[in-house]
C-alpha cells in the first residue's frame, strides 16, 4: 500500500505531499470498488471533506478519490466524493482537477451545490460516458449525463475532451433520421444530453472539446450571467439533434469565439431567454442558429435583446432563423443579426411562422408576435434550392419592423438569383439588398399585436 502511495505522488504531479492520510483514503476507496452497490445519479450529501495533501495548495486530483482513469472502470463515485469535497471547501477558490493523459467513464450524474467557495472544475483530460445505450445502467436518467445543479460561481475549463460517444444512440431506431430511398425514420427517443447547467449562476465554460454528443452538447436551463468562450464542438452533419449550445429560461448570456459543427442547431435561443450576445462564431455543418422553436403546444414565449455578430455559417441548412409554431402567444423582439458571413446556406435569412415537424399541422390563429428584427452586412452565397430570404409570417399575427441593410447573398452555382419570400412581414430597406426585396410591406398592419410584447 505504501507503494502505491509512492506512485500516487508522483502522478500528482507533487500537487501533494504522502501522508498517513493518504494511506488511509486510498484504502477507503478500494473499499468503494469492491462495493456490489448499485451507485447513485446525485452526489452524496457533504460529509467531512478528505484534506488535500497540501493544505496550502486548494487543488483536489480526482485519482486523490481513487479515480483511475484508464477509460474501463468506473470512476462515477470517485468524481463525486471529489466534488463533494471541493462543494465543501472552506476557501475562497478551490480546483478540481481532471489531469491530461487519462481518461474517465462515468455514469449519469448529477453535481449538487451550492457550495461555500467558486470552484474551477479543471478538464484536462477525457470523460466518457457508457458506451450506448445497451451500457447505461437501468436505472440512470438516459435524457443526461452531467449535470450541474444550483452551482454559483463556477468555472468549467481547460483543454480537455467530453468524448460523448453518440453514435450507437444515433442508429437507435426511433430517432428521426434519414433512411433508404428519401424516406425518414420515425423518432424521437430518449438520448442524453452530454452537458447540463440547471438553475445556476456565474458561470464559465472555456477552453473545452465536445465529440460526438448523443444529443444536445450543452443546455443551460434557468441559468444567469453565463460566458462560454473557445469551445470546439463536433458531430455528424447527419446526428439528429446534437445541438451545440441550448439556452432555456436563461439570460445575461455570453457566447464568444467558437467552432461548432453538428447535425441541428449551433446556437437555439428557446423560451425565456434576453440579453444574448453572440460573436465570432464559425458554424457549420448545421442547422444554423436559431431562436426557437418557440410557442409549442399553445405555449407562451418570451425572448429579446439578441445580437448575434461577426460569426460566419457554411454548408448549413439554415443561416440565421427564427421558428414559431402556429398557436403559440408571446413574442420575439429586439433582435439584430449583423456581420454574418454565409457560405453555401440552404436559408441564409429565415422566418418561419409555421413551423412544423409533421405533415398536416392545423391552422391556428394564434402566433407568437415576431417584431424589430435587424439585419445588417448579411452577405456571401446560398444554396439555389430556396430562396436566400424567407419571411413566412403568421395570417392572423404580422411580422412588423423587420430592417434589411447592405444584405448581399448570390447563388452558390449558376447565376440565376431567386427571389425573396415574403408573407404578412411589414418591414423597411434601408439600403439596396441582392437579391432585391419587393415583397416587405410598408408601414406597419392596422391591427398591431404590440400588447404581446409588453406583456412579455
Amino acid at each position: 500500500m505504501q507503494l502505491f502511495c509512492t506512485v500516487l505522488f508522483i502522478n500528482s504531479l507533487l500537487f501533494f505531499s504522502v501522508s498517513v492520510h493518504c494511506r488511509v483514503h486510498i484504502s477507503h476507496t478500494k473499499r468503494q470498488h469492491n462495493n456490489d452497490h448499485s451507485i447513485s445519479q446525485i452526489s452524496l450529501p457533504p460529509s467531512p471533506s478528505p484534506e488535500p495533501y497540501n493544505p496550502n495548495v486548494n487543488v483536489f486530483d480526482v485519482r486523490a478519490f481513487g479515480a483511475i482513469g484508464d477509460g474501463k472502470a468506473d470512476d462515477t463515485q470517485a468524481f463525486k466524493m471529489a466534488w463533494d469535497s471541493v462543494c465543501q471547501a472552506e476557501t475562497e477558490s478551490v480546483t478540481l482537477l481532471v489531469p491530461e493523459l487519462h481518461s474517465f467513464m462515468l455514469q449519469s450524474s448529477i453535481f449538487t451545490g451550492p457550495c461555500r467557495s467558486n470552484i474551477v472544475f479543471q478538464l484536462e483530460g477525457t470523460i466518457m460516458p457508457p458506451d450506448g445505450p445497451n451500457s447505461w445502467p437501468r436505472n440512470n436518467s438516459k435524457r443526461q449525463w452531467l449535470v450541474f445543479y444550483r452551482i454559483d460561481g463556477m468555472s468549467l475549463q481547460g483543454g480537455g475532451l467530453l468524448d460523448g460517444k453518440g453514435e450507437k444512440w444515433w442508429n437507435l431506431p426511433c430517432k428521426p433520421h434519414k433512411g433508404a430511398n428519401g424516406t425518414t425514420l420515425p423518432g424521437p427517443c430518449d438520448s442524453p444530453v452530454t452537458l447540463r447547467f440547471f438553475m445556476s449562476n456565474n458561470l464559465t465554460v472555456k477552453g473545452l472539446k465536445i465529440l460526438n454528443s448523443p444529443q444536445f452538447n450543452f443546455r443551460f436551463d434557468n441559468c444567469k450571467n453565463v460566458h462560454i468562450e473557445s469551445l470546439i464542438i463536433k458531430a455528424p452533419a447527419l446526428s439528429p439533434n446534437t445541438d451545440g449550445i441550448h439556452i432555456e429560461n436563461t439570460n445575461n448570456v455570453g457566447i464568444y469565439n467558437s467552432v461548432i459543427s453538428n447535425g441541428d442547431d449551433c446556437v437555439s435561443i428557446g423560451s425565456g431567454c434576453y440579453n444574448v450576445d453572440i460573436r465570432n462564431i464559425t458554424c457549420g455543418p448545421s442547422h444554423g442558429i436559431s431562436i426557437g422553436s418557440l410557442g409549442s403546444h399553445n405555449s407562451r414565449a418570451c425572448v429579446s435583446n439578441i445580437t448575434v455578430t461577426d460569426s460566419v455559417i457554411r454548408s448549413s441548412d439554415n443561416g440565421v432563423r427564427i421558428k414559431t409554431w402556429q398557436g403559440g402567444s408571446g413574442s420575439v423582439s429586439k433582435v439584430t443579426f449583423n456581420n454574418v458571413h454565409m457560405d453555401n446556406v440552404r436559408n441564409p435569412i429565415i422566418i418561419d411562422q409555421y413551423y412544423c415537424l409533421a405533415k398536416g399541422c392545423a391552422n391556428q390563429t394564434s402566433a407568437v408576435y415576431v417584431s424589430d428584427i435587424q439585419y445588417t452586412n448579411i452577405k456571401g452565397t446560398y444554396d439555389v434550392r430556396s430562396p436566400p430570404i424567407h419571411f413566412g409570417c403568421s395570417d392572423a399575427v404580422p411580422c412588423t419592423n423587420l430592417t434589411l441593410s447592405e444584405v448581399e447573398l448570390l447563388p452558390a452555382e449558376g447565376e440565376l438569383m431567386s427571389d425573396p419570400f415574403c408573407w404578412n412581414a411589414y418591414g423597411d430597406l434601408q439600403s439596396l439588398t441582392i437579391p432585391p426585396v419587393f415583397c416587405l410591406l410598408d408601414g406597419v398592419p392596422r391591427l398591431n399585436p404590440q400588447d404581446d410584447i409588453e406583456k412579455c
